[in-house]
């Protein structure tokens, strides 16, 4: 993951495209007492609004000093505080603290290992007060676009190449002059999986942000899972 601290100066013309996401957190964000945490809240893209439109307090942990340095700069900007840490969200210390643990914009596909990820959940898990709430989106695996991207530069939404491992489960993406970051696939088996395992129930799959139901075209998955009051 440390691929990001050379992102960070690339990060948001690569994530352009991606703007509904911003509407579904900061509306769970507005459901819940706070604090809310963010985990890889990279340049505060994210925590930023939900910091300004609920006026609750913001936790944002990110691997990257560079992108948390570009959040601090851009919530100052805002007005608002955000209380950001250098760390990596499989260290996730909090106790029983917060009614909303969220992972925008895929950021759990940069964990490489079932370990890594049960690793995620369970500290989540512990995090949350009973009836709290675990939000997070991913890609829908489609090797038709594995197939399609494998071993080709794309132009958009900036130039890169994409190398497709099987093997691994795993798309390496290298834009000009920075270092490959890597994504592994989840299915939807495994990331009910690891709600199991953490103790945690699916309260809605959907396949984006308007809600929509998933179904098998869905390219996203859309998660919100609770932790059990009982």
């Amino acid at each position: 993951m440390s691929g990001y601290e050379w992102f960070a100066p690339v990060y948001d013309a690569w994530a352009a495209d991606m703007t509904e996401d911003v509407e579904h957190y900061v509306g769970l964000a507005q459901e819940a007492e706070g604090p809310i945490i963010e985990l890889a809240a990279g340049s505060g893209r994210v925590s930023i609004p939900i910091a300004q439109r609920t006026g609750k307090r913001v936790i944002g942990i990110d691997l990257s000093p560079a992108m948390l340095a570009i959040a601090r700069e851009r919530a100052t900007e805002a007005g608002v505080e955000l209380e950001l840490h250098e760390a990596d969200m499989r260290d996730l210390d909090y106790e029983e603290a917060s009614d909303l643990v969220i992972c925008p914009y895929r950021a759990l596909l940069h964990l490489p290992t079932w370990a890594d990820r049960r690793r995620v959940f369970e500290r989540v898990a512990r995090a949350l007060r009973p009836g709290g709430r675990f939000a997070w989106n991913a890609f829908v695996f489609d090797h038709r676009y594995a197939a399609a991207a494998d071993g080709h530069w794309d132009d958009e939404p900036l130039r890169h190449f994409v190398k497709f491992a099987p093997g691994d489960n795993r798309v390496d993406i290298t834009l000009e002059d920075v270092p490959a970051l890597s994504l592994w696939w989840v299915a939807r088996s495994e990331w009910e999986g690891l709600l199991d395992v953490a103790g945690l129930e699916t309260e809605a799959l959907y396949g984006w942000f308007d809600r929509r139901p998933f179904d098998d075209s869905s390219r996203e998955f859309v998660w919100i899972a609770r932790k059990p009051t009982a």
